[in-house]
């Protein structure tokens, strides 16, 4: 994820640690610095030469982020073209590996929520997905994923979905844009193991479903998707994701907003009722 704070020394306080990095990560971070080092640079000299920020820099040499290829082979250069980096880079593997660096965080905290609240307008939440669901969507990557990218990020995804049966204390709540279900993703046999799972989903007590209607005329979360959850302690945040990004806000003023604009779009959509009624007629149609 991004923009995440320094690990802090109160263990309380774990929504703002980075990611842990994995073995691989942390042995090639130490090896950059002994190399740079050795070169007789500083970070801000070693990051003005890869042409990456000194932030950038600082976060490879302590394992905490991945390096691109344009910065092991600028390093490679700046350090003396020993090979020795361009070779540490083909070994290196996160800790999570089915997991998008930007996205373990927030991971994290789902598991520690006791209010967790999704709408999404592109597809079905990834808590709710389907196995063969999971599947056509990591399928349709672009660009493709290795087979073993797919059977790795289908294994993650399923087995982030257990909390859902594992915190029945935990508050669900997900609106779902009328369109997303009604796209028959992967085929009608996959669309119907999808259909079926969410009408599974809706009948636990802790499970909230809302279906937002094509023909609404009101609606609050045309900026996008939205995801927010309240922590034991009463602390809430929200996350923001596109396109190969994902944020965690933690800002006062920008959850507020977030949580309003949620709280909004369960007025707008359709009741749980209603919404599994719909479910229904759309799965006996396919």
């Amino acid at each position: 994820m991004t923009n995440t704070a320094e690990t802090p020394a109160n263990e309380d306080d774990d929504w703002e640690r980075e990611p842990d990095p994995s073995d691989s990560l942390r042995t090639f971070g130490a090896m950059v610095q002994a190399l740079r080092e050795h070169a007789g640079l500083s970070r801000a000299e070693f990051a003005e030469i890869v042409r990456f920020s000194k932030h950038t820099v600082e976060s490879v040499e302590r394992g905490r982020r991945m390096p691109d290829e344009a910065y092991v082979e600028r390093g490679e250069g700046a350090t003396g073209n020993t090979g020795a980096l361009r070779e540490g880079a083909k070994h290196l593997t996160r800790r999570d590996p089915g997991l998008a660096a930007w996205f373990r965080q927030w991971a994290r905290l789902e598991k520690k929520a006791t209010i967790l609240c999704t709408y999404e307008c592109r597809l079905v939440p990834g808590l709710l997905q389907s196995r063969g669901y999971a599947r056509t969507a990591f399928e349709n990557r672009l660009p493709p994923l290795s087979d073993s990218n797919v059977e790795a990020q289908l294994t993650a995804r399923l087995e982030r979905q257990r909390i859902i049966r594992e915190h029945p204390n935990t508050e669900f709540s997900f609106i779902v844009e009328e369109h997303v279900i009604r796209r028959c993703l992967g085929g009608n046999d996959v669309a119907r193991e999808q259909l079926d799972l969410l009408l599974e989903l809706a009948a636990l007590r802790n499970v909230s479903i809302q279906i937002m209607p094509i023909n609404t005329e009101v609606h609050a979360g045309l900026d996008g998707p939205i995801s927010v959850l309240e922590l034991p302690d009463g602390k809430r945040l929200a996350y923001s994701e596109g396109q190969e990004n994902g944020r965690l806000i933690a800002g006062p003023k920008d959850v507020v907003v977030l949580h309003q604009r949620y709280a909004t779009l369960r007025s707008q959509a359709l009741n749980p009722l209603d919404s599994v009624g719909l479910v229904n007629r759309i799965r006996g149609a396919l």
